[in-house]
């Protein structure tokens, strides 16, 4: 009997920006302007590391903020992200493995996070689109966080 294959997770958001492909993209490779707009609303983050090139890592580390009801991945309030840059074309998508730092084996494994840059009449789309999510990121908390870290992308960008 054939094993059927695991089917790992995909989330996605998106939304219109009232700026061009190349702010956006300047915001994520300057790491001073990534920490600012990154973390989803109830947390802030530090960069430990980060090497915006293809094959050049990072590491990240966000905080929830205390009278937050999450519990971190790495910490119980922390959320630490080692990541490697796959793929970097300016203005158009950036593609990055990311790993949790955890002892939880419902967040190891690598999901591969792509960010896409597209030219709308009202400013750029972007996309981000998450494959591989880990089981135990809820779906619900991790639509929010998407959904909150874009619009705070379109508050430093716009």
């Amino acid at each position: 009997m054939k094993e059927e294959p695991i089917k790992r997770r995909v989330d996605t958001a998106s939304r219109v920006i009232m700026a061009s492909p190349q702010t956006i993209y300047q915001a994520f490779i300057n790491q001073e302007a990534l920490i600012s707009w990154l973390p989803p609303k109830g947390m802030s983050g530090h960069v430990d590391a980060f090497d915006p090139r293809q094959g050049g890592t990072y590491r990240i580390t966000l905080t929830y903020e205390m009278d937050s009801a999450h519990s971190g991945k790495t910490t119980d309030n922390t959320d630490v992200t080692q990541g490697r840059f796959l793929e970097l074309v300016p203005n158009k998508r950036i593609v990055q493995s990311v790993n949790f730092d955890s002892g939880d084996s419902l967040f190891s494994g690598e999901m591969i996070q792509k960010w896409l840059f597209e030219d709308a009449s009202e400013g750029t789309k972007v996309t981000v689109i998450c494959e591989n999510v880990p089981e135990g990121i809820r779906k619900e908390d991790h639509d929010i966080g998407l959904k909150s870290t874009l619009e705070n992308l379109a508050v430093f960008t716009e």
